[in-house]
């Protein structure tokens, strides 16, 4: 079993405030255009690749429902990476709590 931290809605906010974590979407680019959560950047798990992200920086994967962000944990550790943090809520999280959506 990898090593995942679920974070909630709230370790989100704080971290995008204080711009400790950067928040990786892997829903697909049809679902992030349709709306996403403010500072996020998109990286759809249907073409994942762990090696193109970023260097140095706090990653934490979000999606839809809090699925395929744990699939995109287990890619990356399965790639070396020091990865173990997603928004176990994801975005249907963020929107029903009418948390902001670009």
């Amino acid at each position: 079993m990898p090593n995942i931290v679920d974070l909630d809605r709230e370790d989100i906010k704080n971290g995008l405030q204080d711009g400790s974590i950067l928040l990786v979407d892997v829903r697909e680019l049809h679902e992030y255009a349709a709306g996403h959560i403010p500072g996020s950047i998109s990286h759809p798990l249907s073409s994942f690749d762990p090696a193109s992200l970023p260097n140095g920086k706090r990653i934490v994967f979000s999606c839809a429902a809090g699925v395929r962000s744990v699939r995109a944990l287990e890619f990356a550790q399965a790639a070396g990476l020091d990865i173990h943090e997603h928004y176990r809520g994801g975005f249907k999280d963020w929107v029903s709590a009418g948390e902001p959506v670009e």
